[in-house]
């Protein structure tokens, strides 16, 4: 096996609804829903999956275990991952690395969240949240010039981080407006979203103040949602006659902060400006392109944008645009459907939703059904209008603070075929674009054949 591992690929994905987090579902059930999904569109059943990783914020120990008990106790190896909002992509990490470096022929990610409303706060009030030192720094970043800031830690943060980019290259709340309403309306054609509202940039400009930068709607919401995706080896693509859905993993990354964060009295590190640049040069690399470059042959990205103010540093951050050209880039639409790159298609964090166990797996939901030319209404023009028969690639970032940014590229493989059956027939609609419910018929032909607990699958909610 190559030193940096075998080809790995998505072969099947599936997502619920993001909704307002009201109570109204459990993690079993929007776990078993997304799961049941994935395993219809990559056309196999629980038994064949060969290790798992669930991710989640908020929830106890092995609740990965619970939602996928209801598929069936097949003794595999099932890992809860927890990693702040990308959670999700690091669940996605460790099954793929799982397939990358031999553990397994096929692995499932899956990632889930039942949020309350409101701004996100700690579950442990009897000890410090690990993103204090975070807080403590940022306010010394304002105190040291910056300016004072006000409203709750994570929007104050990304805030601050806006405002030293407008201070050092340009740019103000405006620009943050104009992000925030190509993603509200870019989320009026995705039947997944929380919001699909379409808000103006005056409406956004208008709306209620979060922060001295932020208003509500430049602002993701709480929410509650699954997304699951699974990975195979080459091998498991070819003789499961997979070609016509497997999108690769060209490469994946994940990092944590450098002393930047803390040393360099800066809000834009504080929120992960290096970190997220590390990582992407580092899969760019691992691609084969040469420092800096590879971005040109990117053509849909979905992007970490938690608030307004993180899509637009993170521009330069993952070499998008110069460092002093994220708000030019904004003002070209070159962040939108005509320009140089459609990003957050789906409408993003900020319309979509933002349930951090489920939030990366959506991402790479979204941008396997953009390279399978799924999408639809949200389908990126212009992606396989290339001499390379892969077309262009697809990147998506995924960010939490404390900290870890996850990055992947992906892209159809050589091999990819055109036609035949597929998961729009195996779910019986392109749930690319389609959102509907899991039926039990659904879940009995993905569920273990015998080894599953009818104890179990009584109490599972549809």
């Amino acid at each position: 096996m190559p030193a940096k591992g075998r080809r790995t690929f998505i072969i099947g994905g599936g997502c619920t609804a993001f909704i307002k987090p009201r109570a109204t579902r459990t993690t079993e059930d929007m776990g078993l829903e997304a799961a049941t999904k994935a395993l219809l569109d990559a056309g196999i059943t629980y038994d064949t999956i060969e290790t798992a990783a669930v991710g989640y914020c908020y929830g106890d120990s092995t609740s990965g275990q619970r939602a996928l008990y209801n598929l069936g106790l097949t003794g595999i190896p099932i890992t809860n991952v927890n990693n702040n909002c990308s959670t999700g992509s690091t669940a996605l990490y460790t099954a793929n690395n799982a397939v990358k470096f031999g553990q397994a022929e096929v692995a499932l990610a899956l990632g889930f969240e039942r949020m309350k409303p409101g701004s996100l706060g700690t579950n442990w009030p009897d000890r410090l949240p690990p993103t204090a030192l975070l807080n403590q720094k940022m306010e010394e970043v304002e105190i040291a010039g910056l300016g004072l800031n006000h409203g709750p830690g994570a929007p104050r943060m990304f805030a601050d981080g806006a405002q030293e980019y407008f201070q050092k290259y340009g740019g103000n709340i405006e620009h943050l407006a104009k992000i925030a309403s190509k993603n509200h309306k870019h989320s009026v054609k995705n039947p997944y979203s929380q919001f699909r509202d379409g808000w103006s940039v005056e409406q956004v400009l208008k709306a209620p103040k979060i922060t001295n930068e932020l208003t509500k709607f430049m602002c993701s919401p709480t929410s509650d949602g699954a997304a699951c995706c699974i990975v195979a080896s080459e091998d498991f693509v070819r003789s499961h006659r997979l070609e016509n859905q497997a999108i690769e993993i060209v490469a994946q990354a994940l990092t944590t902060d450098n002393p930047l964060a803390f040393e360099a009295n800066s809000a834009m590190e504080i929120v992960g400006y290096t970190m997220s640049q590390n990582c992407a040069d580092q899969v760019f690399r691992d691609a084969g392109f040469k420092e800096g470059e590879g971005r040109d042959q990117v053509g849909v990205i979905e992007l970490h944008d938690c608030f307004a103010a993180n899509e637009l540093i993170m521009y330069p951050a993952l070499r998008l645009c110069g460092i002093d050209e994220a708000h030019k880039l904004v003002e070209r639409g070159d962040n939108t459907y005509g320009g140089k790159y459609v990003i957050n298609p789906s409408g993003g964090l900020e319309a979509k939703g933002h349930p951090l166990g489920a939030t990366g797996l959506g991402m790479h939901f979204y941008i396997m059904m953009q390279l399978r030319n799924w999408a639809g209404p949200m389908q990126a023009p212009g992606l396989f209008d290339t001499e390379d028969k892969r077309g262009k690639y697809g990147l998506v970032h995924n960010v939490g603070l404390g900290g870890a940014v996850v990055v992947s590229l992906l892209r159809r493989p050589e091999f990819y075929k055109e036609g035949g059956k597929d998961g729009r027939d195996r779910l019986g609609y392109n749930h690319a674009h389609e959102c509907r419910p899991i039926t039990t018929g659904d879940v009995d032909k993905v569920k273990s054949k015998d080894q599953t607990s009818p104890y179990l699958f009584q109490h599972a909610k549809l």
